[in-house]
């Protein structure tokens, strides 16, 4: 019954950080996170970083936290103006 709804699989989702958030602020899209209704994304700061300055748009990451609640239904990939996401499995 799981394979019926797609579930059966491993979903695998990569986000090109030379796309998405190189140069620019991730902040000002945060599309994916908007269109994902199991909210499989989690915008945050960058692991490890002992900035200071929070506001500094290169020490935040959006990251696909939980790739087991995906659905793929793909509309994380085409809200991405950048064509930074690629979901497969």
């Amino acid at each position: 019954m799981l394979k019926r709804f797609g579930m059966g699989r491993r979903t695998k989702i990569l986000i090109d950080y030379s796309l998405c958030g190189n140069g620019t602020d991730p902040r000002s899209c945060c599309r994916c996170l908007r269109v994902c209704a199991p909210a499989v994304f989690q915008l945050h700061q960058s692991f490890g970083v002992r900035e200071t300055n929070v506001f500094d748009p290169q020490r935040w990451r959006i990251t696909p936290l939980w790739p087991s609640l995906c659905t793929r239904c793909l509309e994380c990939v085409q809200a991405c103006p950048r064509g930074a996401i690629h979901v497969s499995g």
